[in-house]
This record gives C-alpha cells, sequence and structure tokens, in this order.
C-alpha cells in the first residue's frame, strides 16, 4: 500500500470534505493519526445556527463531531492514494453538552478518536469539542460507510 504525505498546512478544509457553502462547518485540520484528528471551527454569529447573541446551540455538536470523523475517513483514504467514500451519521446514543450553546466566536477544537472500524462499514469515534481548554460536548458518534452508497440511499428512500 502507498501511502501520500498529506500536509496539514496546505491542504484546505473543501479538499477534505464535501460540504460546500453553509453546511462546511469545519474551518481546518490540525492534527491526524491512524486514530485521532483534530478539527477547528469558529462559531460565526452571522451563520445560519446563530442565536440572537450570535451564538451556536450546542446540538449543533453533533454535525461538527461528524465532519470531524469524515475528514479523519478522508485523510486516511487520501493518504493511501485514495478517495473516501460518502457515509452517514447513524447516531449517538448519548450526546452530553455542558453548555446550551458555543459563544458567539469562540474557537472550537473537535476531537475524535476512533473506537471501531468493520469490514461491512461500521463506525464508532469518541467525540469531544473543546473551548478555552474546558471539554463542552462529548460523545460516541457512530456512522456508516456503505460499499454500493447510492444503493444505500435508494434503498433508504423506498423503505
Amino acid at each position: 500500500m502507498t501511502r501520500t504525505m498529506i500536509q496539514l498546512s496546505t491542504t484546505s478544509i473543501e479538499t477534505i470534505l464535501p460540504h460546500r457553502g453553509t453546511m462546511l462547518l469545519l474551518d481546518s485540520v490540525s492534527a491526524f493519526n491512524d486514530e485521532t484528528l483534530t478539527a477547528h471551527a469558529t462559531v460565526r454569529s452571522d451563520a445560519w445556527y446563530a442565536d440572537a447573541a450570535g451564538a451556536m446551540p450546542a446540538w449543533i455538536g453533533v454535525e461538527l463531531m461528524a465532519q470531524a470523523i469524515a475528514a479523519h475517513v478522508a485523510l486516511l483514504a487520501m493518504r493511501d492514494g485514495g478517495k473516501a467514500r460518502p457515509g452517514v451519521l447513524l447516531g449517538s446514543r448519548s450526546y452530553q453538552a455542558q453548555k446550551t450553546s458555543f459563544p458567539r466566536d469562540a474557537r472550537l477544537s473537535i476531537e475524535v478518536k476512533e473506537l471501531l472500524r468493520s469490514e461491512g462499514g461500521h463506525g464508532a469515534y469518541e467525540c469531544s469539542i473543546v473551548h478555552d481548554d474546558a471539554c463542552c460536548a462529548q460523545a460516541v458518534v457512530k456512522v456508516f460507510q456503505p460499499t454500493d452508497f447510492k444503493l444505500f440511499i435508494e434503498g433508504s428512500v423506498e423503505s
């Protein structure tokens, strides 16, 4: 297997993730290895999710975690000379946020650690969101990368 060197300092988040426009919530990735990744996001007061104070509701944290997981999967695939297959967020049994929102202009660090990756495409990640050196949210997030994404989606719609 050929591994490609990836320079995170020069790799844009748009190169890593398929999300675009207002749905791209991550700003960058600062570190990754076989099992972990650290990404960053800035709470934008003019974003679609912003409340009256310009804060991000804490429930958006699940999507931040999902995008960080997607970045991890994509970077592993890129490093191995390939491209990540699309995946879906299955959910989390327990998402715990210590606050109801993340403050305006906050620089959040999203840390993910792979707990499980199956041949069938199932995965689980331990995730946390950190702001000012304090953990603001955590969850174990489950994901799925079907072998044939189009068939998976079409089957889901027909069910």
